[in-house]
C-alpha cells in the first residue's frame, strides 16, 4: 500500500471551512483576540507538577459546567488550588485560558482526522466520507452532552479567534492529503488537490459548523452520505 505523505500546509489562499457570522456580545474577558498557548513557555512548578496543563485541564470542566462566560480566574484558581497571582503567571487573563481550552477541543477532532487519513484499510473515498462523519459527530455529541463547551467554540468560530483559521488550516490539509493519495493511487482524477480540499470542505459545511448542527438536524436533506456521494463522484476518475 503506498505510503500517504506527511501532512503539508501552504500559504495559497483558501476557502474558510466555516462561514462569516454575526459576533457574538463580547465582554472585558472575551478570548476575541487572545493568543493560544503554544505561543508562550510553558512553565513547570517546583513540585514537577506541569500547572499549565492542570489550570486547562480545571477551566475545561468549570467551563463545561458553569459557561466560559461566567468562570473566573479565582475559580480556576481554585480548582487547582493555585492562587489567582498563580493562575496570571501563566495566563495573563481569562481570555487565553478559554483559548487554549478551546485549542484543546479542536485539537481532538484533528486527531481524529489524522487517523481517519492514516488509515490504510480505506480508500480515499470512504476515508473522506469518515472524515465529515467523524467532525459531525463530534459537534453533535459535545452539542448533546457538553453544551457549555460546545458554546465556547461556537464562540470562538462566530468571533473569529485566530485559533478557529488554524484549525481550518489544519483540517484542509488532511483533506488535501486523502485526495492526493486518492489521485496517486488512480481513484481520483488528476487536479489540484488542495483546491479540491476547499472544495469539499465548503460543500459539506453544514455537517462541519458547530453553529449548524441545530439546524442540520432540522434539515435532513441533504444527507451526509448524499453531499459525499456528489463530492466523490466529482472527484473520481472517469471510467475507461
Amino acid at each position: 500500500m503506498r505510503r500517504i505523505p506527511k501532512i503539508k500546509e501552504n500559504n495559497r489562499s483558501f476557502v474558510q471551512l466555516f462561514t462569516d457570522a454575526k459576533l457574538l456580545p463580547n465582554d472585558d474577558n472575551s478570548p476575541g483576540h487572545a493568543q493560544h498557548g503554544d505561543q508562550k513557555q510553558i512553565k513547570k512548578g517546583s513540585d514537577g507538577i506541569d500547572n499549565y496543563h492542570l489550570i486547562i485541564d480545571a477551566a475545561e470542566r468549570l467551563f463545561g459546567k458553569f459557561g466560559f462566560r461566567k468562570t473566573t480566574i479565582t475559580d480556576i484558581a481554585g480548582e487547582v488550588h493555585l492562587s489567582a497571582a498563580s493562575v496570571y503567571r501563566f495566563f495573563p487573563s481569562r481570555s487565553e485560558i478559554a483559548t487554549a481550552v478551546c485549542k484543546k477541543l479542536l485539537s481532538k477532532i484533528e486527531a481524529k482526522a489524522e487517523k481517519v487519513a492514516l488509515s490504510s484499510s480505506d480508500s480515499p473515498a470512504k476515508r473522506i466520507r469518515n472524515l465529515i462523519s467523524a467532525v459531525q459527530e463530534t459537534h453533535h455529541k459535545q452539542d448533546m452532552h457538553d453544551r457549555n463547551l460546545h458554546k465556547l467554540v461556537e464562540a470562538a468560530t462566530a468571533e473569529k479567534w485566530a485559533i478557529i483559521d488554524e484549525h481550518n488550516r489544519r483540517m484542509t490539509a488532511i483533506i488535501e492529503q486523502i485526495i492526493a493519495s486518492g489521485i496517486a493511487e488512480g481513484e481520483f482524477r488528476p487536479w489540484d488537490a488542495s483546491l479540491a480540499a476547499h472544495l469539499v470542505n465548503t460543500a459539506c459545511i453544514r455537517f462541519c459548523d458547530p453553529r449548524l448542527v441545530e439546524d442540520d438536524d432540522q434539515k435532513p436533506e441533504p444527507t451526509l452520505d448524499q453531499m459525499i456521494d456528489f463530492c466523490v463522484s466529482a472527484l473520481a476518475r472517469e471510467a475507461p
